[in-house]
């Protein structure tokens, strides 16, 4: 997902957003103990975007307690 695009949803898309990543990573680690994972590189892709989702949910907390 495009960080434009994240900075447009609200706080409870982006929390749903984290969590779908984080299973999706969860999967991800699973295939890749078991051997069956194809694409290495999705695996740190992914901790990217969830850092990037965490940093937009906090900077949205920030902004409201400065507001």
């Amino acid at each position: 997902m495009e960080l434009k695009k994240m900075r447009e949803l609200t706080e409870v898309e982006l929390n749903t957003e984290l969590d779908k990543m984080k299973k999706e990573l969860f999967n991800l680690r699973f295939q890749h103990v078991t051997g069956q994972l194809e694409n290495p590189v999705k695996m740190r892709e992914l901790k990217r975007d969830i850092a990037r989702v965490k940093t937009i949910i906090r900077e949205k907390e920030l902004a409201k307690v400065q507001a």
